[in-house]
């Protein structure tokens, strides 16, 4: 029997009529040498690399906000702006394996929450109840958004401490709640706030039950929760924020902090009868809020 050879056959047409993939044809191996392996850990503008598992808890923590389904491009961006160098690929891929892109069920947060149980309050002295949020203030002389983190006292609505960064991280909130402390005692007192990554940390949560400060979080969705500390922010927004344009985050600064000791010291309040914060705060013998509507008559 003879076998001609087929020379003037194109190699394509003889693994067609055989059903060879071209791919598996021209396939070499490479010895067992690997592509590189997907990074574990991302960096921030801060020069910090962490975890990708944290990376997934922010991401979790932005689609917790009612309506939003961002996808992995949307994301990226928030990201971006919450202080993440990553790239819309590495964002597909920490999306992906958790299962968070667009469809998928958020999974629970893996502890259990206090959550706020009565909008209103009656508190009869100051540090009963606090409330803490992040206010975004736009400095126009960069063009950019910087983050206000501010704690009051619901009694008095005094600001007892705040800070403003270009960042603000999980560290930052335990700096400043340390830092509150060592001036106002933290027996029987609780704080209220949102889901926002800063305040679910589990150093943070652990930190206020070590100091026996009940945290209370708002549901999600739901600003009204922590009506106290967003009626502040309307104050800011009206009386500060819409009348001054900030050259630099070291501007704004100086004009919050003329206008926090402003605030607490000469601004008269509404809710607490005309009276200022700082006057209510340290009163010894405080008029009980159901009663302060009498004075209207006297």
């Amino acid at each position: 029997m003879k076998v001609y050879a087929l020379r003037s056959v194109p190699v394509r047409s003889l693994l067609k009529w055989a059903g060879l993939a071209p791919s598996s044809f021209y396939y070499k191996r490479s010895g067992g040498r690997k592509g590189i392996k997907p990074s574990t850990h991302s960096l921030t503008v801060r020069g910090e690399r962490i975890d990708n598992k944290i990376v997934v808890v922010q991401i979790e923590s932005v689609l917790r906000q009612e309506f939003c389904c961002y996808g992995y491009k949307n994301m990226t961006a928030e990201l971006r702006e919450l202080g993440w160098i990553i790239n819309h690929k590495k964002v597909y891929r920490l999306m992906k394996d958790a299962r968070l892109l667009y469809g998928a069920r958020i999974r629970p947060l893996p502890f259990k929450r206090n959550f706020i149980r009565f909008r209103s309050l009656k508190p009869d002295r100051p540090l009963q109840y606090l409330a803490m949020d992040i206010k975004y203030v736009y400095i126009h002389g960069t063009g950019r958004n910087v983050l206000l983190l501010t704690v009051i006292d619901i009694y008095s609505r005094k600001v007892l401490i705040y800070q403003l960064r270009s960042h603000i991280r999980k560290g930052d909130v335990l700096v400043m709640l340390s830092l509150m402390l060592l001036e106002y005692r933290a027996e029987g007192m609780s704080i209220r706030n949102d889901n926002g990554s800063q305040f679910i940390a589990q150093v943070v949560r652990a930190y206020l039950k070590d100091k026996g400060i009940l945290q209370e979080f708002s549901h999600v969705g739901t600003p009204e929760d922590n009506a106290y500390i967003e009626g502040f922010h309307s104050n800011l927004q009206r009386e500060v924020i819409d009348r001054y344009e900030f050259d630099s985050i070291y501007h704004a600064q100086m004009i919050l902090d003329r206008y926090y000791e402003w605030y607490n010291q000469k601004r008269r309040h509404g809710a607490l009868n005309r009276q200022t914060p700082n006057h209510v705060f340290q009163n010894i013998n405080p008029i009980p809020f159901e009663n302060k509507k009498l004075l209207n008559y006297l």
